[in-house]
């Protein structure tokens, strides 16, 4: 195939944030496949003519299931184009990419991966509250919010998560603060372990709101805070009273 694909990380969500590399290819891509979770303001950016194609994922709104997404890569890969696949965030990270990059290698299709800047940690920065701290703790837990809708138990050991796993920083976990709230209590955590919800992060909708554990399902409702939204749990979100916006 004389084509080539790459997975462009977008970053959180201001333009901004995105890397030079990953603008550059944007710019010159024949096909840009993009997801729900970045910006469209960045499809401005494509050249004229460029075929822009929604791939976008959006709780049980898919415009492409998984497969047609993989498919149509292969596609223009075969047929010499040069593709740009622009995912929210960081390709790699709970973005599917990587099962892309597979499906295109196994075609024969040359694929690369340009690194985004991650939602994981660049939203609660920018909200004021470092993943990490000295004075807090020295480790961070990344874990997403939503399992895959083909299993029918939840994998995430809760209890192990609490037992000295430092901030838990949640992804796309928004609808499922219920579960979360339980299992992580279950698990040992205190009830009034302080949390955070940042919603549409780094963007100028950007929300955030201070909590504990056993009120994240109570805070999104009252507050209608809407997706997309990280969690960070921990008493590192207590330095947002001191650090306050750092966009």
């Amino acid at each position: 195939m004389s084509g080539k694909v790459y997975l462009v990380g977008a970053g959180p969500g201001d333009p901004g944030l995105m890397t030079i590399k990953g603008m550059q290819l944007l710019r010159e891509a024949d096909v840009v496949m993009y997801d729900a979770l970045s910006n469209p303001d960045l499809l401005k950016e494509c050249k004229a003519g460029a075929e822009l194609i929604d791939a976008g994922k959006r709780s049980s709104d898919h415009h492409l299931s998984q497969w047609q997404t993989n498919e149509l890569l292969v596609k223009y890969a075969s047929e010499g184009k040069n593709v740009v696949r622009l995912k929210g965030g960081d390709p790699f990270l709970f973005g599917r990419g990587a099962e892309e990059a597979e499906e295109l290698r196994k075609a024969g299709a040359e694929v690369h991966v340009v690194p985004g800047v991650s939602s994981s940690i660049s939203v609660p920065e920018l909200a004021g509250i470092p993943v990490t701290h000295r004075d807090h703790t020295s480790l961070v837990t990344f874990v997403t919010g939503h399992e895959k809708a083909d299993r029918d138990k939840d994998r995430i050991d809760w209890k192990a998560l609490v037992n000295g796993h430092g901030t838990i920083v949640i992804l796309m976990g928004l609808g499922n603060a219920a579960s979360i709230s339980k299992g992580l209590i279950e698990g040992g955590m205190s009830p009034d372990m302080p949390a955070a919800i940042i919603s549409k992060g780094s963007t100028p909708e950007q929300r955030v709101e201070l909590t504990v554990v056993s009120k994240l399902r109570e805070t999104i409702e009252e507050k209608k805070l809407e997706a997309p939204g990280i969690m960070v749990i921990g008493t590192v979100t207590e330095l947002r009273r001191v650090l306050g916006d750092m966009a």
